[in-house]
């Protein structure tokens, strides 16, 4: 029997197997693309990218809506200027945070009160209103470990977290604050579960114990407290090593890329039965990718991460590239059907 995006998702989550394996992408910048809208433009648009939400998950068949402006919007909120660009998403400016005494004084931005904050809500509620079918949204949240990358950015954040103490929890105990009051609202506007996005804890960035003493405590802090389902993900950064922590947070599932450096197999022994496993295509790679490439790398993907469910194919990141073509996404959709039909036979 076909089941509906919403039963696929659901089924797949509480690690069963569903009819097929569940499809997500996210190419955020194609329907401002197709419109012949300037990016700034389109994203500034709560209407627009509702609508473009829409119009990619009926051209590529995805399972789910991903309900995303631009990464840079949290920071935004903290008086951040985004840079937009014409061919890539945007991007955080000069940091809003350069003094210790900014971080004493910091003031958590009223969600109800913040336009940039109010744009994206508005864009999931027309989202939730008009969208034709079942399938679930997913809002997302910045962790508070992550987010002072752009707040501050890189070098000055990783020297506060190795010199002052102080400073660096006063930090977080802000960005807790606005992480459970920006996820909360998501959930209130419609969302139907929360994407935490904390590549700053990934061992690509810190080191494992390092992890373990920040990152770790804030997930298992904050991520019961999100009133609906949360899924943890490392924007392409590395994750395997932290999988066994990672499922003491309360998360749900886990976004991987396991590139040349991870297994597949070993993550799928230590997800099963536990965390449902999202990725695992290089949204970098995949610029060039031809129809027969994506068949055999998504029926490998499938082989290793499909059987007994806990799986939902999609790229390593969370936002396909702009140069990405239409070519490669439809070849994703068909490969995904064709191969990804349970029980698994390939």
């Amino acid at each position: 029997m076909t089941m509906t995006s919403r039963e696929r998702i659901l089924t797949t989550l509480s690690h069963k197997e569903p009819d097929r394996v569940p499809l997500i992408l996210n190419p955020t910048m194609h329907p401002a693309r197709d419109l012949d809208i300037p990016l700034r433009e389109y994203f500034k648009s709560p209407e627009l990218v509702a609508q473009g939400l829409i119009t990619s998950r009926e051209k590529f068949g995805t399972d789910a809506y991903i309900g995303f402006h631009y990464t840079p919007v949290e920071y935004e909120a903290f008086g951040g200027n985004v840079i937009f660009r014409d061919d890539g998403p945007p991007n955080s400016g000069r940091p809003v945070i350069n003094t210790g005494e900014i971080i004493d004084n910091l003031q958590v931005p009223n969600i109800h009160e913040t336009p940039c904050l109010q744009m994206v809500l508005d864009m999931i509620r027309i989202l939730k209103a008009t969208s034709p079918d079942d399938a679930p949204i997913f809002g997302v949240a910045l962790s508070p470990l992550s987010l002072p990358v752009m707040q501050m950015g890189f070098e000055d954040y990783i020297k506060l977290i190795y010199t002052d103490e102080i400073r660096f929890q006063k930090l977080i105990a802000a960005n807790s604050r606005f992480f459970l009051g920006w996820a909360t609202a998501q959930i209130e506007a419609g969302a139907d579960g929360i994407i935490y996005y904390d590549p700053v804890s990934s061992p690509t960035i810190i080191p494992h114990e390092l992890y373990r003493k920040t990152g770790l405590k804030i997930a298992q802090n904050l991520i019961p407290q999100v009133p609906g389902p949360v899924v943890s993900a490392f924007a392409s950064a590395r994750v395997l090593p932290i999988i066994d922590d990672v499922l003491t947070t309360g998360t749900i599932g886990v976004a991987v890329w396991a590139g040349g450096n991870e297994d597949l197999n070993e993550i799928k022994v230590k997800c099963s039965g536990k965390l449902t496993i999202i990725g695992n295509l290089n949204g970098i790679e995949m610029r060039h990718w031809t129809r027969e490439q994506v068949f055999s790398i998504v029926k490998r993907t499938i082989r290793s991460l499909a059987l007994g469910g806990g799986f939902i194919m999609s790229d390593n990141h969370g936002e396909i590239p702009l140069q990405v073509p239409d070519e490669v996404l439809y070849a994703i959709r068909d490969a995904t059907r064709e191969y990804g039909g349970y029980p698994i036979s390939v």
